[in-house]
């Protein structure tokens, strides 16, 4: 399939990079340093400045610009697409149907692990389109349906902003051992590992059995977890997809 990538930013070519494995890929952006540099890196991708008036009539679009630049972006799109397919976080359907003609219309959600084909993506929309929707999500990772915006924007809250909570621990994991004398190196390939290794885990078991199992009495892992609810780790957590769902609401009424 072809698919015609709007936006030439981070996620834009997170997006690129999976999916070429599996589909013709085209890049339109209003960036022409940017879109130069996207094909260097990745020749067999088209890419094409973004015109005052771009036609995508019959097209595959996947929309990748930032919220606040639907309207200018979707001002220059003419004639009707095929499939619009909306990366936009918070952005209505219903935003979406009022800005850009397509015969079909869906929201998604994937990471920024789309480039390793890693993706956990939530997707939502018109039924008709729901399995080719899924069929490319699928293509990048793990591609999961969901039943109304509002869980979509929930997921968004942990699948899409989760990267960089989860990294935020990994490099305070790794700092906290060069803190206690590791070198970086080591440091760094160990928490590679914790997060590798963990990640098989949570796919067949609960995190309270998985913590449960390393948590000894009175042991090295059971000090350390003191640590972390002393310091209401467990809370920001939960704070975090709650601000991160919030400014995506905040976003969609906008």
């Amino acid at each position: 399939m072809k698919l015609t990538l709007i936006g030439n930013g981070i996620m834009a070519q997170s997006l690129a990079r999976g999916l070429l494995k599996n589909h013709e890929i085209e890049i339109i952006g209003r960036d022409i340093e940017k879109l130069k540099n996207i094909q260097e890196k990745m020749p067999s991708i088209t890419i094409k400045v973004l015109e005052d008036r771009e036609d995508i009539s019959g097209k595959n679009v996947l929309f990748c610009v930032k919220p606040y630049a639907l309207q200018s972006v979707s001002a220059r799109l003419t004639g009707n697409a095929n499939l619009l397919l909306s990366i936009l976080a918070g952005t209505k359907l219903e935003t979406l149907k009022k800005q850009i003609k397509a015969k079909h219309y869906i929201r998604t959600m994937p990471n920024i692990a789309a480039s390793v084909q890693n993706s956990t993506t939530t997707i939502t929309g018109d039924n008709e389109a729901k399995i080719v929707a899924m069929e490319i999500f699928s293509s990048i990772g793990q591609a999961i349906w969901v039943n109304t915006e509002n869980q979509l924007d929930i997921a968004t809250a942990i699948a899409g902003s989760g990267p960089a909570y989860l990294a935020l621990i990994a490099e305070a994991l790794a700092d906290g051992a060069v803190k206690a004398g590791l070198e970086r190196h080591i440091s760094t390939q160990l928490v590679q590992g914790l997060f590798s290794g963990t990640a098989s885990l949570l796919k067949h078991t609960h995190p309270a059995i998985i913590k449960d199992s390393v948590m000894s009495p009175g042991g090295t892992t059971a000090a350390g977890y003191a640590k972390l609810e002393e310091a209401g780790v467990r809370d920001a957590m939960i704070k975090a997809v709650e601000g991160a769902y919030n400014k995506a609401i905040e976003l969609g009424k906008k």
